[in-house]
């Protein structure tokens, strides 16, 4: 069972900046790849970013590619996701997610979740 807690949300202006944390329970987090994922209110959940095991692949979502980054570090089983240039559609809650699955675009891949973090990016 992979515990995953995410921190770094908040509220934030428009053209503002924020970073993103997961830490990740497993002694083996170098066996899963990592997404985030983020769902706004009455809308679907929907892939943001995504990092191999290694991290030597990144994969990201249209409306966030050029603006966020996602790394990890595998010695203090982390994943960070650097947000820049927010805009209020950004606004969402942003899950950290774990699989050790190839399909690191895909919801249904992702085996655990953390709770969540809230961003707001106000106008």
């Amino acid at each position: 069972q992979v515990q995953l807690a995410e921190s770094g949300g908040g509220l934030v202006q428009a053209g503002g900046s924020l970073r993103l944390s997961c830490a990740a329970s497993e002694r083996t987090f170098s066996y899963f790849a990592m997404g985030w994922f983020r769902q706004a209110p009455g809308k679907e959940r929907q892939f943001v970013a995504a990092i191999s095991r290694s991290g030597g692949s990144t994969y990201y979502a249209g409306a966030v590619k050029g603006r966020f980054t996602i790394s990890r570090d595998n010695d203090k089983n982390t994943v960070h996701q650097q947000m820049n240039s927010l805009k209020p559609e950004d606004t969402a809650v942003y899950y950290c997610a774990a699989t050790p699955g190839v399909e690191v675009t895909r919801g249904y891949e992702y085996e655990y979740w953390g709770q969540g973090t809230q961003v707001t990016v106000s106008s």
